[in-house]
């Protein structure tokens, strides 16, 4: 049956899409603790600028899928 003029209210919790943002949301979360706990205990020049690295690339994807979340709010 054909729904023109029928709105279907659609939450955001029930869109699937939403629901990957959130895993991703969480999953990025986990990484970016993981990265501050190795961070803190590393002393060699090197793996503090991976770190570095890792963390900044971490924060940005965690920004990124934050505001994502929330335009569906």
């Amino acid at each position: 049956m054909l729904h023109l003029f029928h709105q279907t209210a659609t939450t955001p919790e029930n869109n699937p899409h939403y629901t990957v943002l959130l895993d991703d949301l969480e999953r990025t979360k986990r990484e970016l603790e993981h990265v501050y706990s190795a961070f803190s205990n590393v002393t060699d020049p090197d793996l503090i600028d991976a770190y570095i690295y890792q963390l900044n690339s971490a924060q940005l994807r965690y920004r990124f899928l934050l505001n994502s979340v929330k335009e569906y709010k």
